[in-house]
């Protein structure tokens, strides 16, 4: 037993020595189509680091050849495959000012807003990136309306606009949930003054009358009653909106009290 896994491990030793060793005598051939096919096998096989170094190297080899597209290509296609998307979608893009009309054209611009999809954040962080895949994405609908990925391209237009509402919300939410309930109504209102369809309308509204309401409560007593039907007036904006919303209840009720205040 003791020899055979000895035996095991110098045969994975020797495997291993003898893949680098092919690999390097690649890397130093001088042999375009032995290259060539070398850097079609690793990639085949899921060594796209591999790959991407073969790929590198035919760059100047094959410029201007029939393989040139191609070698670029998958230049591409190398660094996606191995998640390096920074590098994959300068690969795409540069195939793109290349080759327009490569049979491999579509398939790049499509592969490079699947780099800058990957290259997004979370809502919480900046969403440039967002707005610049959702740029390009824009263009690739209008240039390929009959294209197999459209589902796709759309799916990633919803989830980056959901990502720019939610930002946009907490962004202004944050006010009130430190208590600035003034500016908390002002950025609230502004959220839905940049983009009316904001994922998030209901909320952002809810919020609108919570700030007013809170505003007006906590005010000295010779502002409250402007305030309160300030209040008034974003409560009748919401209910025209949302009569059967969840918030209805606490919505009610702020309005009893404000109209119990205006009374006196």
């Amino acid at each position: 037993m003791k020899y055979l896994k000895i035996a095991i491990l110098f045969s994975l030793i020797f495997a291993t020595v003898s893949c680098k060793s092919q690999f390097e005598a690649l890397l130093n051939s001088n042999d375009v189509q032995e290259k060539y096919d070398g850097a079609f096998n690793y990639y085949n096989a899921g060594k796209y680091t591999r790959a991407a170094d073969l790929f590198d190297q035919l760059l100047l080899a094959t410029r201007g050849t029939s393989k040139d597209d191609t070698v670029q290509f998958y230049l591409g296609m190398s660094n996606y495959r191995f998640g390096d998307y920074t590098i994959a979608e300068a690969n795409f893009d540069q195939f793109i000012s290349v080759f327009p009309r490569s049979p491999f054209t579509e398939e790049a611009k499509y592969y490079r807003i699947e780099c800058l999809y990957g290259s997004t954040y979370r809502y919480e962080l900046d969403q440039l990136p967002s707005f610049k895949a959702m740029s390009a994405i824009d263009v690739f609908i209008y240039e390929y309306p009959q294209s197999k990925h459209l589902e796709r391209m759309r799916d990633m237009l919803i989830d980056l606009q959901d990502r720019i509402d939610k930002k946009s919300f907490e962004s202004a939410k944050l006010y009130y949930t430190i208590m600035d309930y003034k500016a908390a109504a002002y950025a609230l209102k502004n959220v839905l003054k940049e983009n009316a369809d904001n994922n998030y309308r209901e909320e952002v509204m809810y919020y609108i009358v919570c700030a007013n309401y809170q505003y007006a409560t906590n005010s000295v007593s010779n502002k409250q009653k402007e305030r309160f039907l300030a209040l008034v007036d974003e409560y009748y904006n919401f209910i025209s909106e949302y009569p059967e919303s969840k918030y209805r209840a606490e919505m009610d009720e702020m309005f009893q009290k404000s109209q119990s205040y205006l009374k006196q």
